[in-house]
C-alpha cells in the first residue's frame, strides 16, 4: 500500500467529522472485584457469524486466555439483528448481561447509560480510547466513554463490475446517472438493485440516503439534537424514494428478502451474480464473501459512494455511516476492560484489517487493509465532507423504529412520505 496514501488515510480517519448529538446521561460505575486471574470467566457476545471474523475473534479469545492464566473467555457470535434488538436488551433488562458485548452508539447508547448498564472506560483504558481518534465520539455521553469502536466505515453501493461492463454502465457520479444505470442494467437482463426489505432496515437506508442528500447539515443537526423534523426536506426524501421505487429497480420479491442470511438474501444475490448492486454498509464485502460457493469475496465486486442529488440542500459528499464497538457491563470484572484493550491493540486491529472484515479504527492498522474494496470504502470515508451516524442509531430506538416502519410501509405501497415524518414526530413526543 502506498505509504503516502496510508498516512493521508490514517489522518483522515482521525479527524473525520462525525455528526452525533449527545444528551446528558448518568455515568455507570466500574465493575466488581473480579480477582484478576483468579478463576475469572468472561462472557463476550459479538455479531460475527460468517466470513473470516469469527476465526479472528476465536483466536483473540485464546490468546488472551494464554496471556492471563486463570481467565476463561467464552465468546459467542449472533446474527446482528437478533443481538441488537433482542438478546442484549433482554439480558440487560434481566440484570444478567454478558461481560463484553456489542454497543451501538447514539440513542441506544444514551438509553443504556441512563439505566446504568455500562462501565465508564475513561479511567481504565485511556490509551485505548485515545488510539481511535474522533471515531470515539459516538460512543461517548456527556464527555464520558462507554464503548470503543473496532471498525468504522460508510455506506455505499457494492456492485458487480462485470455486469456493469456488459450493460455499458459507468460508475454513476450523480443520482440521475444512477437512475439511468438502473434502466441500462435491466435492459441488459440483470436485476439492477438487490434490497433485503424483509429485514426492514435495509429498505429504510434508502430513505436515509435521500434525506442525507436532501437536508442541509444544519437541518440534520437540529433533527438529532432536538427531534426537529419540520424542514420540508424530510418529506421530500420520501417523495424521492417513492419516485425511485416507481422505476422498479429492485429484484422480484424484494419485500420478503432478508439482507444477509443465506444465498437468497440481498447480499447472496450479489455474491452469486443474481443482482447488480446493493446499498449497504462497509461490512458487506465480508458478508458477500461468506455467501459464495468458495467462501471468498468474488473478484467482480466493486464499490462506489452514494452520489449527490442535483439542486438539493444536502452536501453531495456527505456520507452515512457508523461502526461496531464493544463495551463492558457495569458490573463486569476488571478483566473485561483488559480484554477490550487487547481487542483494540494495534496487532489485533491489523489482523482484523487483513482479514477483510472491516476498516480498523486504530490508525496504525490501516496499512494492513488488503481488500481493494475496503480500501475504496476507506478512501470514501476520507473524502466525505462529514459522516452522519445511521439515522435509526442517532435518533434512538423509539424514533428509529417508528421511522423504519414508516419507510417499510412506503416500500410496500401502504404509506406516504408524510406518514414517515408523522411517525417520527409522534414517537419523539413520547420521550
Amino acid at each position: 500500500m502506498n505509504s503516502r496514501y496510508t498516512a493521508r488515510l490514517a489522518a483522515g480517519i482521525a479527524v473525520v467529522g462525525i455528526s452525533v448529538g449527545t444528551l446528558a446521561g448518568c455515568a455507570a460505575g466500574g465493575g466488581d472485584d473480579g480477582g484478576e486471574g483468579d478463576g475469572v470467566t468472561l462472557t463476550w457476545w459479538h455479531n460475527a457469524t460468517s466470513g473470516p471474523l469469527p476465526a479472528v475473534w476465536e483466536e483473540v479469545a485464546t490468546e488472551f486466555e494464554e496471556a492471563n492464566p486463570g481467565v476463561t473467555v467464552e465468546q459467542t457470535g449472533y446474527q446482528n439483528e437478533e443481538l441488537q434488538r433482542t438478546l442484549i436488551p433482554n439480558a440487560l433488562a434481566a440484570g444478567d448481561p454478558p461481560d463484553l458485548f456489542q454497543v451501538w452508539p447514539g440513542g441506544e447508547l444514551r438509553g443504556q447509560v441512563d439505566n446504568g448498564y455500562l462501565m465508564q472506560l475513561d479511567d481504565v483504558i485511556p490509551d485505548t480510547i485515545s488510539s481511535v481518534g474522533a471515531t470515539i465520539n459516538p460512543w461517548q455521553v456527556d464527555g464520558a466513554t462507554y464503548g470503543v469502536p473496532f471498525t468504522f466505515g460508510i455506506e455505499g453501493f457494492w456492485y458487480n463490475t462485470e455486469q456493469f461492463t456488459e450493460a455499458g454502465v459507468d460508475v454513476p457520479e450523480t443520482f440521475d446517472a444512477l437512475i439511468d444505470s438502473v434502466g441500462a442494467l435491466r435492459e441488459a437482463g440483470f436485476a439492477p438493485v438487490a434490497v433485503g426489505a424483509g429485514d426492514g432496515w435495509p429498505a429504510a437506508h434508502w430513505w436515509y440516503q435521500f434525506a442525507l442528500k436532501s437536508c442541509s447539515p444544519e437541518t440534520l443537526e437540529a433533527a438529532e439534537a432536538d427531534f426537529d423534523f419540520s424542514d420540508p426536506c424530510w418529506v421530500d426524501a420520501g417523495e424521492q424514494l417513492q419516485d425511485f421505487i416507481g422505476i422498479e429497480p429492485f429484484q422480484e420479491g424484494f419485500l420478503g428478502t432478508p439482507a444477509q442470511t443465506g444465498a437468497g438474501s440481498s447480499a447472496g444475490l450479489i455474491a452469486n451474480g443474481q443482482a447488480s448492486m446493493e446499498l449497504m454498509g462497509h461490512w458487506n464485502a465480508g458478508v458477500i464473501g461468506g455467501l459464495t460457493a468458495d467462501q471468498e469475496v468474488p473478484p467482480f465486486l466493486g464499490w462506489f459512494p452514494v452520489p449527490g442529488i442535483a439542486g438539493a440542500d444536502g452536501d453531495p459528499t456527505a456520507a452515512l455511516g457508523g461502526g461496531d464497538g464493544f463495551g463492558c457491563a457495569a458490573d463486569a470484572p476488571p478483566e473485561c476492560a483488559d480484554l477490550l484493550a487487547f481487542i483494540m491493540s494495534e496487532d489485533v486491529q491489523k489482523r482484523f484489517a487483513a482479514s477483510g472484515s472491516g476498516i480498523p479504527t486504530v490508525s496504525g492498522a490501516v496499512s494492513s487493509l488488503e481488500d481493494p474494496n475496503l480500501l475504496m470504502v476507506a478512501e470514501g470515508l476520507e473524502n466525505a465532507s462529514f459522516v452522519q451516524l445511521w439515522f435509526d442509531t442517532a435518533f434512538g430506538t423509539t424514533v428509529g423504529n417508528a421511522m423504519n416502519e414508516g419507510v417499510v410501509n412506503l416500500f410496500a405501497g401502504n404509506g406516504t412520505p408524510e406518514d414517515i415524518v408523522k411517525r417520527m414526530q409522534d414517537a419523539a413526543a413520547t420521550l
